[in-house]
């Protein structure tokens, strides 16, 4: 049974890892804005803020909807961060309880 599991569990990891990375991107962009590194004019920058944005938006909003920005901070990206480690370890170990 575990080894019908095991590509799947594999490519679920790597999926999460993915959209860590994007997370983990769409923040260090919106730094990079923010400290005026990056400008918003620039039609490279406007698209991909406009993807990473397409892609985050909503499931920071479902993490707003539950937890309120503090002091006009929001924590949804570092929630969904702590969130996505967490789950990639939890599909690791449980890859290596596959095998």
């Amino acid at each position: 049974m575990g080894a019908l599991l095991e590509p799947f569990v594999w490519m679920l990891g790597i999926i999460v890892d993915i959209y860590f990375t994007v997370v983990l991107a769409e923040v260090a962009v919106h730094w990079l804005i923010h400290f005026k590194i990056l400008d918003v004019k620039n039609v490279y920058v406007a698209k991909a803020v406009e993807i990473l944005t397409k892609v985050t938006q909503p499931v920071y909003k479902k993490i707003s909807e539950k937890v309120p920005a503090f002091s006009g901070v929001d924590f949804s990206p570092f929630i969904l961060l702590m969130a996505l480690l967490f789950l990639s370890r939890f599909i690791y170990r449980l890859d290596v309880m596959l095998m």
